[in-house]
């Protein structure tokens, strides 16, 4: 019976082992996953006809960047025609302004040239608005996750691609519940890929949950981690040690 006691005790010990390496959270590793710091549906503002997609799945892409264009030859026309509205009202009054010291027009003339050339400003500055929506620029550095549409489809509400930002990444981490309050924001975050992206890298602790889930007795910490260079992989698994008192 002793034999069978001391068996016992091995087998719930080794399963144990794992959470209970040290003292303190810096003694254990625990599984977390590696995942974008954000993903980014992208659409358009305005519906219309794709012209051209600049980019393909898998691509690396700066803030800013053009992306899309959508066929523009109207918005551009009627941007071209308040410009050069714009432009005339402008001359107007400048050809007036001796008529206005010399008081040959009226006050009332003077008020309503003006006035047209406040009102043909903007229009242009709605013109070239809704021509510069139809250029579809990265919102942020990223990987082109996937893409959805092509030249000569229409968009309306629906994405036209999903971006992933790799830099930083998130590590997500579920924490026993045995390490509530040990593991607070700012701690630093020993992070190991799975092989092959093999390293060990730095990050730190920007979420620590409130909450604890009952049926699976842990709470949830996310880490984030640089990746300035994109040489670790988002979709991995790891393990993580935090590295503190």
């Amino acid at each position: 019976m002793r034999g069978k006691f001391q068996i016992l005790y091995l087998l719930v010990l080794c399963l144990m082992l794992p959470f209970c390496i040290g003292a303190g959270p810096s003694g254990q590793r625990l599984k977390g996953l590696l995942e974008p710091s954000q993903i980014v549906e992208l659409s358009s503002q305005i519906p219309g006809i794709i012209e051209e997609v600049l980019v393909e799945r898998g691509d690396h892409v700066k803030k800013g960047q053009v992306l899309v264009r959508l066929q523009s030859g109207v918005e551009k026309a009627t941007a071209d025609l308040a410009a050069t509205r714009f432009e005339f009202g402008k001359r107007k009054v400048l050809r007036n302004e001796e008529l206005q010291r010399k008081q040959l027009i009226s006050a009332h003339e003077k008020d309503e040239m003006e006035t047209e050339a406040r009102i043909a400003e903007l229009q242009l500055q709605e013109a070239t608005e809704k021509l510069r929506m139809r250029t579809i620029l990265s919102p942020v550095d990223g990987v082109v996750m996937k893409r959805e549409l092509s030249p000569g489809e229409y968009v309306g509400e629906g994405s036209i691609m999903t971006i992933a930002r790799i830099n930083p990444l998130n590590v997500e981490v579920y924490v026993p519940a045995a390490l509530f309050r040990k593991i607070h924001r700012g701690m630093q975050a020993e992070v190991r890929p799975e092989a092959p992206f093999n390293g060990v890298y730095i990050g730190k602790v920007v979420i620590v949950d409130e909450v604890i889930d009952a049926a699976s007795g842990t709470f949830g910490v996310r880490a984030q981690l640089p990746n300035p260079k994109g040489r670790i992989k988002a979709g991995l698994n790891c393990t993580v040690r935090f590295l503190g008192p």
